[in-house]
C-alpha cells in the first residue's frame, strides 16, 4: 500500500480574509474513488457541487488545514516561503498518520519550482519518509490535489463567512475585483475594526492609503 498526500492553497491572491492550505491522505489506489466523486480544480466546479463533493472527501479521507491570517501575511515579506511554511506543518501533520513512506504533491505557488520544493524539504520533520514533488497545474493532473484543492476552497468559504457574521458585513469575495470588496476597502480601510480582516500589504490597499495623503479619494 502507498500513501499520497496532496497539497493545494485557497484565498492566496485576495485582499481580504485569510488563505488556507489543506492536505488530504489517502492510499494511491483510492485517487480513483476521488476522481468517481467528480473531484477537479475547485475553480471549475460550481459552490454547490464543490460543497457536495467537498463534504464526502472530509469524511471519507484523512485531511488537514492550515490558516493563514492577513497579519501574518503582512509580517511576512515573503508569501511563497510563508506557503512552504504552512505546506510543510501540513505534511509534518499527516505523515505520522501514514504507515511508511508518503509520496506528497503540492501545487506549487512560485515560479520557481526547485526553489521551492527545497524550502519545503528543509522544513520537513522526517524527509526519510517523504518523497516531495511540486509543480505547476497540479490541482489538475492529480485527483488527490483537486481533493485538496476542493477541501481549502470551502475552508476559505468557512471562514469568510465566520467573518461577515462577526462584521455583520457583506464585502464579497475579499478579491480586489470585486466590485462588494471595492467599496467596502474604500469605505473601511483605515477603521481599525477591520485590522484583523484587511491584508495592509497588498497594493489596492496602499493605493487607498496614498490617495487619502493626497487628497484624492475624499
Amino acid at each position: 500500500m502507498g500513501w499520497i498526500i496532496g497539497i493545494d492553497d485557497a484565498g492566496r491572491g485576495p485582499v481580504l480574509g485569510p488563505m488556507v492550505l489543506a492536505g488530504v491522505l489517502m492510499d494511491e489506489n483510492e485517487e480513483v474513488e476521488v476522481k468517481a466523486l467528480g473531484a477537479k480544480d475547485s475553480k471549475l466546479l460550481d459552490p454547490e457541487k464543490r460543497k457536495i463533493i467537498g463534504d464526502k472527501i472530509t469524511k471519507r479521507f484523512e485531511y488537514h488545514t492550515e490558516v493563514t491570517t492577513p497579519k501574518e501575511i503582512d509580517n511576512s515579506n515573503n508569501l511563497n516561503y510563508l506557503e512552504a511554511i504552512k505546506a510543510a506543518m501540513i505534511i509534518n501533520t499527516l505523515v505520522e498518520k501514514a504507515e511508511g513512506s508518503v509520496r506528497v504533491i503540492i501545487d506549487c505557488p512560485s515560479v520557481n519550482i526547485q526553489n521551492w520544493t527545497l524550502d519545503v524539504q528543509k522544513l520537513i520533520k522526517k524527509p526519510e519518509k517523504v518523497s516531495l514533488i511540486c509543480e505547476h497545474k497540479a490541482d489538475v493532473n492529480h485527483a488527490v490535489v483537486s481533493a485538496a484543492s476542493i477541501v481549502a476552497k470551502e475552508k476559505r468559504e468557512e471562514e469568510i463567512f465566520k467573518l461577515k457574521f462577526k462584521f455583520g458585513e457583506d464585502f464579497g469575495s475579499g478579491y480586489p475585483a470585486d466590485p462588494k470588496t471595492k467599496e467596502f476597502l474604500k469605505n473601511n480601510f483605515d477603521n481599525k475594526k477591520y485590522k484583523d480582516l484587511i491584508r495592509f500589504s497588498w497594493k489596492t490597499v496602499k493605493k487607498l492609503q496614498d490617495d487619502v495623503g493626497q487628497g484624492k479619494l475624499f
